[in-house]
């Protein structure tokens, strides 16, 4: 179990981290999602005790990463791929890990082969290309076989099937064997189908945090679309202080208020044909958008519809990394 009390973190006048509490449990592959400059990274570096608190504190089972006597063995993190020595193959990188710990050379072959690298194990890390050096990663996380695992854009750079792979280990590691996951990801479309609670935090404070079912249905609207011959007359029976109907074609309404039953119904009762009557809800990457619009750091100005559509945006302003 992850515990954070009131953590916060300043650079000179940046306050990256603003007084945040939160728990993840084990059991349960929790998201940490958050706009750039939001302050996720440093979050998860004051757990790993790489950054020291300006004030409050970060647990985990109990006690900070500096007093656990066997770190690698109980706690995982991948935090930032590249740190590693380009030199060295990717298992002596392993071995070198391991070998702060007592871990068997049999384990770093398991991580080896269970993150896809037997192939290249052998070839230097400086030329791996940045889906190999994630799974490298990955592997020094699982290298220890800990309890809990802190990973910080896991998918980032992995093809289909790679980003498949992680979704299908981190939910049987959650989930089959009680472990304590927690990741951070810009690809809300993964997230949706990967973690089963969410932390949203923008300009370093949390702004949402729940199941990740609750902060769609929090951050959305859910809307009723229907298509029939007699969308104007339907519309004029749906009419209300609370509901609001959108005609986006011919013969197709968006309502907004009522439920899908209350909109049949409603046309049932007038005798009014339906050929469609679909309930849509939103998606997680519209919730995210609606709860961080107002605490983006770095925007950019969309390009001018006169521009030609291979012009780069008029006024665009550079984005920056996190805050670390």
């Amino acid at each position: 179990m992850i515990e954070a009390e009131g953590l916060t973190k300043r650079y000179g006048d940046k306050l990256a981290v603003d007084h945040i509490s939160f728990r993840v449990e084990p059991g349960k592959v929790t998201g940490f999602l958050g706009p750039n400059g939001a302050g996720k990274s440093t979050t998860m570096r004051m757990i790993m005790g790489l950054d020291r608190p300006t004030a409050g504190h970060v647990h985990l089972n109990g006690q900070p990463y500096a007093s656990l006597r066997s770190p690698l063995t109980e706690v995982g993190a991948l935090l930032e791929a590249k740190a590693v020595h380009t030199g060295r193959s990717a298992r002596n990188h392993l071995r070198a890990l391991a070998a702060t710990h007592g871990i068997s050379d049999k384990r770093v072959t398991e991580v080896i082969a269970m993150t896809g690298l037997s192939e290249v194990a052998g070839k230097r890390v400086g030329g791996f290309s940045l889906g190999m050096g994630q799974r490298l990663g990955i592997a020094a996380a699982m290298l220890g076989d800990p309890r809990t695992l802190i990973l910080d854009e896991p998918v980032n750079g992995l093809d289909p099937e790679g980003v498949l792979w992680v979704r299908t280990l981190v939910r049987f590691l959650a989930h089959s064997e009680g472990r304590t996951i927690f990741l951070s990801s810009h690809l809300m479309s993964e997230m949706a189908l990967t973690a089963d609670e969410l932390i949203v935090i923008g300009r370093g404070r949390i702004i949402a945090s729940g199941p990740v079912s609750e902060i769609v249905a929090r951050g959305t609207r859910s809307t009723v679309r229907v298509r029939s011959p007699h969308a104007t007359r339907l519309a004029e029976l749906l009419a209300g202080p609370d509901v609001v109907v959108t005609a986006t074609e011919p013969g197709l309404l968006e309502v907004f208020g009522p439920s899908a039953e209350q909109v049949g119904d409603t046309a049932a009762a007038a005798g009014l044909t339906l050929h469609e009557l679909t309930p849509v809800r939103g998606s997680l990457e519209d919730a995210y958008l609606s709860l961080t619009q107002d605490e983006v750091e770095f925007h950019a100005e969309a390009p001018h519809e006169s521009a030609p559509t291979d012009a780069p945006a008029t006024g665009a302003t550079s984005t920056t990394e996190e805050v670390r």
